[in-house]
């Protein structure tokens, strides 16, 4: 079988913050174990499936699953409150990929990038920023033209 994970960070991460007692190799192993219904100890014979599933189990353990999806949520409404389409997912990644918002992917932003985005959309927010629409140019622009009068040469002279 062709191996098809290979970027365990996702893995890693939520099991990082598992406290774990005795020897955190054998507890990993005993994972993967469980979650191949006995197949396999290793993470890199895993099938995509079985790797999702553990991944949204570790994470169900130590919350972190639920705490990104509150965290997203937060920033999807200050993002609404400042004009961005929030139904539009293409919408949605092109301004978190701008250098100064958070310069990635919103699918790719973590607990902590999350974070600094709410912080900053809020600055922003307060700021009174919103995100620019096209309008169209007023039909009929109007020009102020101020007429004087100069006195001393009989004449008129116009500014604008």
């Amino acid at each position: 079988m062709k191996q098809q994970v290979t970027n365990f960070g996702r893995f890693y991460s939520a099991f990082h913050k598992l406290t774990i007692h005795g020897e955190p190799d054998e507890a990993k192993r005993q994972f993967v174990f469980q979650y191949t219904a006995g197949r396999t100890d290793s993470l890199k014979e895993m099938t995509r499936k079985e790797y999702t599933d553990l991944c949204i189990a570790i994470e169900g353990m130590n919350g972190t699953r639920d705490e990104l999806k509150r965290r997203r949520s937060i920033v999807l409404k200050l993002m609404q409150e400042l004009d961005v389409d929030t139904t539009d997912w293409a919408q949605i990644n092109d301004f978190c990929r701008h250098p100064r918002i958070a310069g990635q992917p919103f699918g790719k932003l973590t607990i902590d990038d999350l974070m600094a985005l709410a912080t900053k959309l809020r600055s922003i927010k307060r700021k009174g920023w919103q995100l620019k629409k096209d309008e169209p140019a007023p039909a009929n622009p109007q020009q102020h033209i101020t007429y004087l009068i100069n006195l001393a040469g009989n004449g008129m002279t116009s500014y604008n």
